[in-house]
């Protein structure tokens, strides 16, 4: 009886990775996808060559509590739609990545709130497979945006190497998913709760091109500066479009925080320091880390972390769907030429 037991329950295990393994193999970033749902509207503007940009959901499911998560979901899609793009927020629903959300889906989301499953790229397998409800954070956000050919995300931060990372090893996928998927993303820089100077670092190793919107210095999310310097800078949308390379990897666009939203940079690194203090007295790491410092600093700032965090999304938002705008123009232009036709005279 216990061999037929454990039979069994080998029999269930291996058909669980089976499954897991089967849609890995399925979910991969090249061509039309089954298990993939694309809205119409995005799907529309893909096909037509006009300028979309993708949005990450874990914001809305852990960054805020609700009803405040989903008006600012609809804000920073509203900000996407004014400066000529088309916003794609992404996130998986009952096992199905779905790439651009109505509004009922988005509201399902920030009702769901931290019962959303905070998915990088390593959980989505399991969270298809399952068939769970899962907020993409920036490497899912990534792979999902590469797969159906959307080139620019919008996010608040980025994540990092986390602070004491050489003795922990705690870095983000987010890195990563920067040094093979070609996607830009566009941020406040690096969350400020994270080590600044060795994320840069491993951002180097990974090859990625980082760029300072409008200054060379590299912001630090909650505030316009971080004490490290860019690699290179940018100083307009269309500066971007045209230094694009196909080198195969993402870039990192690091835009500064509005200076009448920067918060003081006392306030915040003390407020950090107390916040990661508490983590570490609560043993809490991995992907609960980031969520728990955030809200904490939130607590201690009396809530000026958060409407900071809200303004850069938005000014991120109107960037990026510039950025955007400007890859969709050149990427037309090039097409016009290559056609035979004039700018004067249409494509």
């Amino acid at each position: 009886m216990a061999s037929s037991s454990s039979s069994s329950s080998s029999s269930s295990a291996a058909a669980a990775v089976g499954r897991l393994s089967n849609i890995s193999n399925h979910l991969s970033p090249t061509g039309s996808n089954p298990l993939v749902k694309v809205s119409a509207q995005v799907s529309d503007a893909l096909s037509s060559g006009l300028p979309v940009v993708a949005l990450e959901s874990t914001i809305i499911s852990h960054g805020m509590p609700y009803p405040q998560n989903l008006e600012t979901a609809k804000e920073v899609e509203s900000i996407v739609r004014a400066s000529g793009a088309v916003p794609a927020t992404i996130a998986i629903l009952d096992g199905v990545p779905c790439i651009g959300l109505n509004l009922e889906q988005l509201e399902r989301l920030a009702r769901l709130g931290k019962d959303a499953q905070k998915t990088a790229r390593r959980d989505i397998a399991y969270v298809v497979a399952t068939k769970r409800n899962g907020a993409t954070t920036v490497s899912a956000t990534m792979f999902f945006a590469a797969m159906v050919g959307i080139p620019v995300f919008v996010t608040g931060g980025t994540g990092g190497v986390h602070r004491h990372g050489e003795h922990t090893m705690d870095i983000s996928s987010d890195l990563t998913e920067l040094g093979r998927t070609p996607v830009a993303v566009v941020s406040a820089g690096v969350k400020s709760i994270l080590d600044i100077p060795r994320t840069l670092e491993y951002l180097e190793t990974q090859g990625v091109c980082v760029a300072a919107y409008k200054t060379y210095e590299f912001p630090a999310f909650f505030t316009q500066t971080s004490g490290c310097k860019a690699p290179c800078r940018v100083d307009s949308p269309e500066e971007y479009a045209n230094r694009k390379l196909n080198l195969g990897n993402g870039v990192l666009i690091a835009v500064p925080i509005p200076k009448e939203h920067s918060a003081s940079g006392s306030l915040i690194e003390s407020a950090i320091q107390q916040a990661l203090a508490e983590a570490r007295e609560k043993n809490i790491t991995g992907n609960a880390e980031t969520p728990f410092l955030l809200a904490r600093v939130n607590e201690i700032t009396g809530g000026a972390s958060l409407a900071s965090n809200i303004a850069l999304v938005k000014n991120n938002a109107a960037i990026g769907a510039k950025i955007s705008v400007a890859l969709a123009q050149l990427r037309s232009n090039k097409d016009c030429l290559e056609s035979g036709h004039s700018f004067e005279t249409g494509c």
